[in-house]
């Protein structure tokens, strides 16, 4: 009996078509709204209804005493012609330039600091080295002492340039240790490695720190990078500029377990500064984030928890790191405030 009253209803109403249209539209709609378990696409959504997502994590820190601190000097660097360093220190130090090292010789050397005896003083590195390297120039370096230091490959050897890339040879090298061994005692860091490009006649690069390294006591190695800051909070905050490190040391941290240098009286003004920003995100409260891989300092703390991609870049977020712990009650104090904006909002 059904059968011949769909059947009648088929040859003599429209409504059977409208039935179906409707019926499908039905079907079809609550497909895409998720009626069915599907997920109902992010346009459709409001901002209340947005899903979750989870919070990058934050990578712990352990602050340590950086006592090495190397940049290039304000002079023009050319291999033929030199190049000036400067060098600073918390304690007596020795500096050693090694010119024309070999790459694969540092390689082995650093490797043998992990896994044999720690590269602490200029002899043992010469030995690490195995002596592969052209010429070998040493300064004692005071605490006070903040002059540029110059370094030159003697004319004699006749080396004007390290040959065509790829090369088999760092231009320059620069070793700070700490000369006294009540020292090596006191602090973590041992040493730090600079590797420096100086410019040749077969290379016309500007000179510049191509990499550097900190060496501990433990055997550990941590590569120091600069961390980055908008153009708004002038530019970049290079953590070479000071012995204590609090930027570069942050960033060693970043490679391994992790160290950041301990603040330093002598740097508390430019710390606070830097400190002083505001985030770029909420603009209100300071900036006290530096989101990985990226390297950008840009976000406070209330601002973290929120954000997938940098600010700055738009990489994805994988880890991020404080710049300095704070009281809870101001943390919290900080996050109501945000809060109660967003809500006006």
């Amino acid at each position: 009996m059904a059968a011949v009253f769909l059947v009648m209803l088929y040859e003599y109403s429209p409504l059977f078509y409208i039935s179906v249209i409707s019926l499908c539209f039905i079907i079809t709609a609550a497909m895409v709204l998720g009626w069915f378990g599907f997920d109902v696409p992010v346009i459709l959504r409001s901002s209340d209804e947005a899903e979750p997502f989870s919070t990058a994590p934050e990578k712990r820190m352990v602050q340590v005493t950086n006592p090495f601190s190397l940049e290039l000097g304000t002079t023009t660097a050319l291999v033929t012609e030199g190049v000036t360093l400067r060098p600073e220190c918390l304690e007596e130090c020795v500096l050693t330039c090694f010119w024309g090292c070999g790459i694969q010789a540092l390689q082995l050397a650093m490797q043998s600091h992990q896994h044999g005896p720690r590269l602490t003083t200029p002899q043992l590195l010469q030995e690490a080295l195995h002596f592969q390297y052209y010429h070998c120039q040493s300064f004692i370096i005071d605490k006070e002492n903040k002059d540029e230091q110059f370094t030159q490959i003697p004319a004699d050897l006749g080396i004007t340039d390290f040959g065509p890339m790829p090369r088999e040879r760092y231009p320059l090298v620069a070793v700070l240790t700490l000369a006294e061994p009540e020292a090596r005692e006191t602090y973590n860091i041992v040493a730090n490695v600079t590797v420096v490009h100086v410019p040749d006649d077969k290379n016309r690069l500007s000179a510049r720190v191509l990499f550097q390294y900190l060496l501990t006591a433990q055997g550990s190695m941590y590569e120091l990078k600069p961390l980055f800051m908008s153009t708004e909070n002038e530019g970049s905050s290079d953590a070479t500029d000071s012995p204590s490190g609090g930027g570069e040391g942050s960033e060693a941290q970043a490679q391994g377990p992790g160290e950041e240098a301990e603040e330093d009286p002598e740097l508390e003004d430019e710390w606070l500064e830097v400190q002083g920003k505001d985030c770029v995100v909420c603009q209100n409260a300071p900036l006290n984030r530096v989101l990985l891989p990226c390297r950008h300092a840009c976000v406070c703390d209330g601002c973290m928890p929120r954000l997938q991609h940098c600010p700055m870049c738009r990489a994805f977020v994988m880890e991020s790191f404080v710049l300095s712990q704070r009281p809870p009650a101001e943390e919290e104090e900080e996050q109501e405030e945000y809060n109660e904006e967003v809500g006006d909002e």
